[in-house]
């Protein structure tokens, strides 16, 4: 089963439709290939889980101490590049090898390597560039030699500049419509997060990786192990009793996920350039409707509102609770919603008195007679009042 819906590309008027085989960039899905490429050099002898990174870069931070291992499970202590607070100001400027391994051993590492778990984009970077000297192939060259060309996957390769002609995607963010978002130069995230797929690839792909086609079954076993909940590039999702391999992605404004489910053979992908609905809603949607397990479809109703329906929710609330206020606004015909610190958001009126915010699953829901806002979010339910 595939589907796809929506647009690749907006520009003025013009929308150009996605299909079966629009290519969409993976974000962090990347690392599973990456992951996948390390364990066929280390069953080729060429390198191994204890190998140390100082033999392929000694210019970074504890290089002597970290190994593939750590990683390959995020345990090296190398701190997250994209967490750099001036990385927006460069995110879209090519990269050499040389700046990126500068720009991350200038950081000062988070602990010491194998002390404990910590997501950093950083690992990935580093992997992809050893994979690259010990065959003194590229990235892409690799991809296509040890894993695409070998399973047939024709629309998965190392992404540049978006190409609509290509049936290439755009990114979007929505605010009170949908605008296109800044490009990452994938010379950046390269073996974290550079690869651009389809759906139906990414399904082929764990597939054939489970199925062993791409490594043994002691390599998918180290790949599967977790240590403080993630293993050597996927995690688990669970799901009731069933259990999900996989990982997600998020850059630019793209979201993917990819998981298997290996008792009962089942792959799902999800891949979109611009979400206002959380995606794990949709796969959870999907789950259960494919494992016959009770679910409701979301109606998605709205209701249209005059500009002076809304004054009578206007006003800042707050709570006993938490020391967080609430400031409601409107602009035209939307209500508007701001928390202390916090971004300015739109609200989307759902039914008589209850408003949401799908990308951040806030349901909010007016007592104007009591002058109240009860906030929902996240499994918590929280009780504001209105300031006089």
């Amino acid at each position: 089963y595939s589907r796809a819906i929506g647009q690749r590309s907006i520009s003025g008027n013009q929308k150009l439709p996605a299909n079966d085989l629009t290519r969409y960039r993976i974000g962090s899905i990347t690392k599973t290939f990456t992951a996948t490429m390390i364990f066929q050099l280390i069953e080729e002898g060429k390198l191994s889980l204890a190998t140390t990174v100082d033999a392929y870069f000694p210019q970074l931070p504890n290089a002597g101490k970290i190994t593939i291992s750590n990683l390959l499970n995020h345990r090296s202590g190398l701190h997250n590049f994209t967490d750099d607070p001036t990385y927006e100001s460069w995110m879209t400027q090519p990269k050499t090898h040389e700046e990126m391994l500068a720009q991350i051993a200038r950081s000062p590492v988070d602990f010491q390597p194998n002390e404990r778990f910590s997501y950093s984009n950083s690992n990935y970077v580093v992997l992809g560039y050893i994979l690259e000297k010990i065959t003194k192939a590229t990235y892409q060259e690799n991809l296509q030699r040890r894993i695409t060309s070998k399973i047939g996957l024709a629309n998965t390769y190392v992404g540049g500049k978006t190409d609509p002609g290509k049936n290439e995607s755009y990114s979007y963010h929505f605010s009170t419509q949908w605008e296109q978002g800044p490009e990452t130069d994938l010379s950046i995230p390269a073996g974290a997060g550079a690869i651009v797929s389809t759906p139906t690839d990414l399904v082929k792909f764990i597939e054939a990786l489970f199925a062993l086609k791409l490594i043994s079954d002691g390599s998918l076993t180290q790949m599967k192990t977790l240590t403080d909940g993630y293993g050597m590039g996927m995690f688990p999702t669970p799901f009731y009793d069933k259990m999900a391999y996989g990982h997600n992605g998020g850059i630019d404004g793209f979201v993917s996920i990819l998981e298997y489910f290996p008792e009962d053979s089942l792959a799902i992908a999800y891949c979109t350039n611009g979400h206002v609905y959380p995606y794990n809603n949709i796969l959870i949607g999907v789950s259960s409707i494919y494992f016959n397990t009770p679910y409701a479809v979301p109606t998605f109703r709205t209701i249209a509102l005059k500009s002076e329906d809304l004054d009578k929710y206007l006003g800042v609330y707050a709570s006993t609770l938490i020391p967080l206020k609430i400031t409601i606004t409107k602009d035209g015909t939307t209500l508007i919603s701001q928390a202390t610190d916090q971004s300015a958001i739109p609200l989307e009126a759902t039914d008589q008195h209850t408003f949401t915010f799908d990308p951040a699953g806030i349901v909010m829901e007016f007592n104007p007679d009591k002058k109240e806002l009860t906030l929902k979010q996240g499994g918590e339910t929280v009780v504001f009042t209105k300031e006089n």
